[in-house]
């Protein structure tokens, strides 16, 4: 569990505002989030970028940055989403900007393994667990399947496969939906020390085995590693509209295209290569030949 403890004051204040949020996009009651979470962010016009970025030794890549930009007196919101992680872990990571979006905490990078030592980003995990499952959901789920609000008498098996059949309606990570279930002491502490302790990852183990039993094409693509690059269509069309409109020149369109691994020519532009660029290419090729010899 994390080393920060959220008082009472702070977690009422994070269950409002999840509540409000959801309710305000039309997430009532039992309805879960999970892939319209991508939806949500395009409708809040909040530019995403997706990018793989791995790990460099045992220090792990960010999981997303929220960004601001002012461009003509108008301000520009970026998410910047690593998609080397896992799918489910990119969902999180999009709840969690949200909580930096909504509550106006400034630009933001974050590895969702920051909330041991910082306040903000344990409120913003919070807020993602919270926003994608509400407490009060949970409570009512576990209360209506096991006719008690304890867990602590149900065996592992079954509680591995309740945790799989949450993960693949809700999109949490397996190991966020543990912490869930400690946090509305549904589970004693050696439970969650472990069922935490489970490799989810293994797919060929026994809680993997069990996920693909339950929902084979859903628990799959939770823990799929993307590396989707990327910006939203409604995005690559502004690139290309600032192109049409003479805001950029060709160079500049090919080159932002190419970041998100797409060409021109796919969207029906085909540049010619000038007399005066072939000029240059010749001059570089024999520049290099020169120095070869």
């Amino acid at each position: 569990m994390s080393k920060i403890t959220l008082d009472e004051f702070e977690l009422e204040e994070i269950r409002k505002l999840a509540r409000d949020e959801r309710q305000a996009l039309g997430f009532v009651g039992e309805t879960p989030i999970a892939n319209d979470i991508f939806t949500i962010i395009e409708n809040l016009n909040i530019k995403l970028l997706e990018y793989p970025i791995e790990s460099e030794g045992e220090k792990p890549a960010f999981s997303a940055a929220l960004m601001y930009s002012e461009e003509g007196g108008e301000e520009l919101v970026f998410i910047g989403l690593n998609t080397a992680d896992h799918f489910d872990k990119q969902v999180f990571a999009l709840a969690h900007e949200l909580y930096h979006f909504y509550t106006k905490t400034g630009s933001h990078l974050s590895r969702l393994e920051d909330e041991e030592n910082n306040l903000v980003e344990a409120k913003a995990n919070r807020f993602a667990a919270e926003f994608l499952l509400p407490e009060s959901v949970l409570e009512s789920i576990v209360l209506t399947e096991f006719k008690k609000s304890s867990l602590q008498e149900v065996q592992t098996k079954t509680l591995l496969r309740f945790i799989a059949r949450l993960q693949c309606t809700w999109w949490l990570p397996y190991r966020s939906l543990v912490k869930r279930l400690k946090e509305i002491e549904a589970i004693s502490d050696s439970q969650y020390t472990q069922l935490y302790a489970v490799n989810e990852r293994n797919l060929e183990g026994e809680y993997g085995r069990l996920g693909q039993a339950i929902n084979r094409e859903i628990f799959l693509k939770l823990n799929a590693i993307t590396s989707n690059i990327g910006l939203s269509p409604k995005d690559i069309e502004v690139i290309i509209r600032n192109f049409e409109d003479n805001i950029i020149d060709e160079d500049k369109f090919s080159d932002t295209l190419h970041l998100f691994h797409k060409t021109p020519d796919e969207f029906g532009y085909e540049f010619t290569i000038t007399d005066e660029d072939m000029d240059e290419f010749d001059d570089f090729f024999k520049e290099e030949s020169d120095n070869e010899s």
